[in-house]
């Protein structure tokens, strides 16, 4: 009875499968750090954005004027977006909220007609604030403007922690990433370590030698990276299912640059992972090669 031969390319193909989904694993966790730090700094424009500045105008500004004023206030470029709440609206929440209507106590209307200011997310400090505050205070019917002074020193403080905090994890986890690439090429290359000899003992040179290996990391590096994006893509959707608030803090641009980041880096990694081992594995002596 005939013996089967062994197959060095059934062997060469389970390689490169076993390469491709492990650097797709370690892509799928530098496109997780990429899109944490871009989620991070949207989440933190998005809470300053909602921060709220109520300046409230004189009793006997009519509807009209209020409109005017809010008008004028748009041109503003610290205005992120503005609500002008009348007299009669403010009696009917309050009604609502309360349950009784405070004008059958009071004989009139006892609430101001105000203007709700939402900044943007540069000015939403409270030294930008105080002068914001000083210029709105100079408008003739605005008799108060008040925001929550500890709310947005808290939140400034609490953003800028979670943003340094995310920048160190996004730099180790970075390095572990290119660690890990490093180690999976390598090992790749290991197994042809005698055939980097021998093509070297033959008079090739270097860069010849080289293209075959880069060649095959980059494409390595390519599937790998559409794999990790369609793992990427596949969970950011089934989240947007269950929290569909998730769109206003993530757009089409993040989802892009965490895309082209992840492809970009699956390519560049693995090609300079793959320029590294070979060069090494062409510096050693044929002696090296058997205690490796």
């Amino acid at each position: 009875m005939r013996k089967k031969q062994y197959k060095p390319r059934n062997h060469r193909g389970l390689q490169v499968v076993t390469l491709c989904i492990s650097t797709a694993m370690v892509l799928v966790l530098l496109g997780l750090v990429i899109f944490s730090v871009l989620m991070g700094r949207n989440l933190s424009s998005y809470v300053k954005e909602n921060l709220v500045v109520q300046v409230m105008l004189e009793q006997d500004v009519t509807n009209p004027e209020g409109l005017q004023m809010c008008k004028r206030l748009k041109a503003r470029p610290y205005v992120k977006g503005l609500t002008y709440i009348s007299k009669e609206q403010a009696l009917q929440e309050a009604t609502h909220d309360l349950g009784t209507n405070p004008s059958e106590f009071a004989g009139v209307n006892p609430f101001q007609p105000s203007i709700e200011i939402t900044t943007q997310a540069d000015y939403a400090n409270n030294d930008s604030l105080k002068w914001i505050a000083k210029e709105l205070k100079s408008y003739s019917r605005v008799t108060e403007v008040s925001y929550q002074h500890d709310l947005i020193e808290q939140v400034n403080n609490s953003l800028t922690k979670i943003s340094i905090g995310l920048l160190i994890v996004a730099a180790l986890l970075t390095f572990i990433s290119f660690s890990l690439i490093n180690n999976t090429v390598r090992l790749g290359i290991y197994a042809r370590r005698f055939s980097i000899h021998t093509m070297k003992l033959v008079g090739a040179s270097w860069g010849f030698i080289r293209k075959p290996f880069i060649k095959r990391a980059v494409s390595v590096g390519v599937v790998a990276a559409l794999l990790a994006d369609g793992f990427l893509g596949g969970c950011l959707y089934a989240w947007s299912l269950h929290e569909p608030e998730l769109v206003n803090v993530l757009g089409w641009q993040e989802l892009a640059i965490t895309g082209g980041s992840v492809f970009l880096f699956g390519i560049i990694i693995t090609a300079l992972c793959a320029n590294i081992s070979v060069n090494k594995f062409l510096k050693m002596k044929a002696g090296d090669l058997y205690k490796i």
